[in-house]
């Protein structure tokens, strides 16, 4: 079974830096936030048509385990706990966990929060119906040796969410100049370009670490209303994949 890390110290530490402002929707972590939204209604449509439940319902994801890795301060396990799914939330970071831990507390919300590792889980035997593996590829060691610890800890028929960032010139200019640079959203070295990867490379990672892709969108965002939006053809900056494990 995979175990060897993939977690790359120096990403790790630049999350460390600025996990107390995880909630702080104006603070470092503000893209995250204008994000947030359209990653949820993603998120929600495809464990609802993958495990045949009404997103309207009350607690639609009740019976569902759900590993949100890489999980911040919880911007996503904790919409998930509240939608009924059984949530743990994993960071290689570990001052993001009491982070999260806190304010789920202040919620009212059971999240099992963990300092550890995908390959970590997956050497403990842990599984789950729905990996969330959100913005989290392009900042690991060895891409197909994390994924490949994701698919080991998905229940056969599970789904896994993954999003990351395009590799050309103008994720480069928006994610990295413009966002770092120019807006100032996040601190100069976030992201590493060469680490960005494209759909069609990360459709191959996928497919090689046992995984079924079935779908991918772009995150867009449009300038004029402050908003990010779903598009089934520009996946040129953000973009988010959708892939199972087969029975």
């Amino acid at each position: 079974m995979q175990s060897a890390s993939t977690i790359d110290p120096a990403e790790v530490a630049k999350f460390e830096a600025m996990a107390a402002e995880w909630w702080d929707p104006n603070g470092k972590f503000k893209p995250l936030h204008m994000l947030n939204p359209c990653r949820l209604d993603y998120i929600v449509g495809q464990i609802a048509a993958e495990f045949d439940r009404d997103p309207t319902a009350e607690a639609p994801f009740a019976g569902l385990r759900l590993l949100d890795i890489g999980c911040g301060g919880g911007l996503l396990s904790e919409p998930m706990a509240r939608l009924g799914a059984a949530v743990v939330g994993a960071d290689a970071a570990a001052r993001n966990i009491p982070v999260a831990e806190l304010h789920a507390r202040q919620a009212g919300l059971e999240i099992d929060y963990r300092h550890t590792s995908a390959e970590a889980l997956a050497a403990a035997g842990e599984t789950f119906d729905v990996v969330l593996n959100m913005e989290v590829v392009e900042h690991v060691a060895d891409p197909l040796s994390y994924l490949t610890a994701c698919q080991q800890l998905l229940n056969p028929g599970g789904l896994m969410v993954c999003s990351t960032i395009n590799r050309n010139a103008k994720s480069f200019a928006m994610a990295i100049v413009g966002a770092e640079y120019v807006m100032r959203w996040l601190p100069k070295g976030t992201h590493e370009w060469s680490k960005f990867i494209t759909p069609d490379e990360l459709y191959a990672l996928l497919r090689e670490a046992g995984l079924e892709p079935v779908d991918r969108k772009g995150f867009v965002f449009n300038p004029v209303s402050w908003s990010w939006g779903l598009s089934a053809r520009d996946l040129s900056v953000n973009y988010v994949t959708a892939s199972v494990k087969r029975a």
